[in-house]
């Protein structure tokens, strides 16, 4: 049995035979590993072509419907995709959900297998970073599984893949929940878990028991400094779908996005809060991120954003107070603040407005991020509306604000204006009322 050598990078998972100081891929420093790699002489030099299938004309091949699994949450079954009347998840699909430490994913996971559970369903739940025990209180707290007595929640606390994998052919669950893939290893191959090598093996593992016996797999991934998925690209590739829950820690509010998606629509995005009793859904988002009262008070100023197909009715505030240092502060909740820096310029050089003497605070209501343009007309409107101390009652504003100062239209601006005079809102102000920010504050203020 011949022993071969190569060092692979853990930031992109790039291979080379030797040692690099500086990953030639990604161009991280110090990130390569030595792994060590077994493999026998001629183990495949006996492949038949025989073995394989023939290809097939594709008005030969039958299409086969979906039959999706709700996952008992609304939000959750609209990012995973599928028609209106079937939506969840798909039979041997493999899910990466991922996210910020401590922002939620293995509590909507445990909620979700409480749901699916309880109705009649085997859930296999494995757990390498908590003991049974553990999981077993987060349960409690999230639901009373006592009085649910057809509940089939199984929770198996291990890092060993293989013995899970065991369990999963003896007893064919009909969903499983790898918490989290950067926890658990194989004995079969070198390296400790989290490694590129064992990430890898142990995903291909869990995708080939998912394709072969159609058991749906969720895995919880962990996220690196930048945001980004732990482990190499290539474990975004081997999944179905790949989801990310982000949140804010100071905030309740829980957004579950689709950045990849076999079965469904990536613009979805499901919308939840974060109590002590769990995940709660968020239907009624516009309800949640706006209030009425706050628009009879200067600063305050309506828009409506788009969160995939669904229009979401925000409140934007803003405060202008005179500065005495040097250079005036700006500070942005919820919106980039190098896109306010920009709109205070245009504002500055269009609508003579001096906000160079203002210390600028900007805040989107709920906790919301927002950073799509159709959101600018309403900031700064919101912005000369506290500089003037003139409220703007009942006022939505939906347009992007460019350079020069023009008004420009945006992406489903009729949808977002029939979700705006649904909601009872007298006045909206687009594009079709001014092209130029300065118009639109004569108008408005």
């Amino acid at each position: 049995m011949a022993t071969k050598t190569k060092f692979v990078c853990d930031n992109c998972g790039y291979e080379s035979g030797k040692w690099y100081g500086r990953c030639p891929e990604c161009g991280t420093w110090n990130s390569f590993q030595e792994i060590k790699l077994e493999s026998k002489k001629g183990q495949f030099s006996q492949i038949r072509t025989s073995t394989y299938a023939k290809p097939q004309k594709i008005d030969d091949i039958k299409s086969v419907s979906l039959n999706r699994t709700s996952t008992g949450f609304s939000e959750f079954d609209r990012v995973l995709g599928g028609s209106a009347e079937h939506m969840g998840i798909v039979p041997g699909s493999v899910t990466l959900v991922s996210g910020d430490p401590g922002v939620g994913k293995s509590t909507l996971l445990l909620q979700l297998a409480l749901a699916i559970s309880g109705n009649g369903k085997t859930v296999l739940y494995v757990t390498g970073e908590e003991s049974e025990s553990q999981v077993k209180m987060r349960a409690d707290r999230i639901e009373n599984i006592k009085k649910n007595k057809s509940n089939e929640l199984f929770i198996y606390s291990t890092t060993d893949i293989d013995a899970a994998l065991e369990i999963c052919e003896s007893q064919k669950p009909d969903l499983v929940i790898i918490d989290s893939i950067q926890t658990v290893s194989s004995t079969e191959l070198s390296g400790f878990p989290g490694s590129i090598p064992q990430v890898r093996y142990t995903t291909s593992r869990l995708v080939a028991i998912a394709k072969r016996e159609q058991i749906p797999v969720f895995l919880i991934g962990h996220v690196t400094k930048e945001g980004m998925v732990a482990g190499p690209m290539l474990l975004s590739h081997m999944v179905d779908t790949v989801l990310y829950l982000e949140g804010e820690r100071l905030t309740g509010t829980r957004i579950l996005r689709s950045l990849k998606n076999r079965f469904g629509d990536t613009s979805e995005v499901g919308i939840f809060i974060m109590e002590e009793k769990g995940m709660i859904e968020l239907k009624d988002g516009s309800s949640f991120f706006m209030d009425s009262n706050d628009q009879k008070v200067p600063g305050a100023c309506m828009t409506v954003v788009m969160e995939g197909s669904r229009p979401l009715l925000v409140e934007v505030q803003a405060l202008c107070v005179p500065t005495s240092l040097t250079f005036a502060r700006r500070v942005a909740t919820g919106i980039p603040e190098k896109r306010l820096e920009l709109l205070l310029a245009v504002l500055q050089k269009h609508v003579k407005i001096p906000v160079d003497k203002m210390d600028i605070f900007v805040n989107v209501v709920g906790g919301l991020k927002v950073n799509e343009p159709a959101v600018d007309l309403s900031v700064c409107l919101a912005i000369v509306s506290s500089f003037k101390s003139k409220a703007l009652p009942s006022t939505v504003a939906i347009g992007e604000v460019g350079l020069l100062g023009e008004v420009k239209s945006v992406v489903n601006l009729d949808k977002r204006i029939k979700e705006s005079q649904k909601l009872g809102f007298a006045k909206t102000v687009t594009v079709k009322d001014a092209r130029f920010l300065f118009d639109v504050v004569s108008k408005v203020l």
